[in-house]
């Protein structure tokens, strides 16, 4: 699987997105499973078909960019690719040294985020610790793990020991990033509504709030058509109390996931599953 990244790596990303996009609808009209679930999610958020109609091909792109962004980066920095809209808000955070975190949804190219932010913030005497789970595949894994090895840029497991990672770095006054729609393991979490319907929501980023007194901002990447690279946005966030309850900190996160995705519905990840509840523990059934 390696060589294969490395060969469409040296593909233009305007031809990776055009055949990515092919691929989101192969995969949209295959799946009667993932095309109920994406249609229902539009539903469930309100949104007008048309607005949200657009991620489904942006889905394949996210997946033909990948070779493009893991392996092409890592010969030469973003350049010309990345613009920013925002850093400001970055520069003034870091600049309190008391840790920053960064949020953001399964939207657009989120995988551009961490890489903008250790090439133009970080280094690596204070990089950017992201949270990841390895893959599934093998094959991919080694993949993944180089792509993610390059100055500015740290990973944590999703575990314990990626936790007190993570919260050694926040009192170290550096960058955390966490995606807090996926659907937490281990029962890390509590029902909180995402677009007016419970959905299992993870605490760990409220929590790293809480505990060491971090900034909090929001940060996602535009895909750009045409192969023209991204637009990495950064907003401010809602502040999460000392001493909010998990369930309130939840809640106030998952708005302001809402309001990120509602800017641009047709770069979000409509299919994943986000209504889920994690197999095989006891949480309760989702509240009516």
């Amino acid at each position: 699987m390696g060589w294969v990244f490395r060969c469409l790596s040296h593909l233009p990303l305007a031809f990776l997105h055009a055949i990515g996009s092919i691929l989101g609808w192969i995969v949209y009209l295959s799946s009667g499973v993932y095309r109920r679930r994406f249609q229902a999610n539009v539903a469930q958020a309100g949104l007008p078909w048309a607005l949200a109609r657009p991620a489904i091909a942006a889905a394949g792109r996210m997946a033909a960019e990948l070779p493009w962004l893991w392996v092409g980066t890592r010969r030469q920095p973003l350049g010309s690719k990345l613009r920013w809209d925002g850093g400001e808000l970055i520069e003034a955070a870091l600049a309190e040294r008391r840790g920053l975190v960064m949020l953001t949804p399964h939207m657009g190219c989120f995988e551009i985020c961490a890489q903008a932010i250790a090439e133009r913030f970080t280094s690596p005497e204070s990089p950017i610790t992201v949270l990841y789970r390895p893959a599934r595949q093998a094959s991919l894994r080694d993949v993944m793990a180089g792509s993610r090895e390059r100055p500015g840029l740290a990973t944590a497991p999703a575990s314990l020991a990626g936790v007190r990672q993570m919260i050694r770095a926040l009192r170290r006054g550096e960058v955390i990033g966490l995606l807090p729609d996926q659907v937490p393991p281990d029962g890390l979490g509590v029902w909180a509504p995402f677009f007016g319907k419970p959905a299992y929501t993870m605490t760990l980023a409220a929590r790293l709030v809480q505990q060491t007194g971090a900034a909090l901002l929001l940060i996602w990447g535009e895909r750009l058509p045409g192969g023209e690279g991204f637009v990495v946005h950064v907003m401010p966030a809602p502040e999460i109390a000392r001493d909010a309850s998990a369930e309130d900190a939840a809640t106030t996160i998952n708005a302001a996931m809402e309001s990120v995705i509602l800017r641009a519905p047709g770069q979000y990840l409509w299919g994943y599953h986000r209504y889920k509840s994690p197999r095989g523990l006891d949480i309760g059934a989702a509240p009516e």
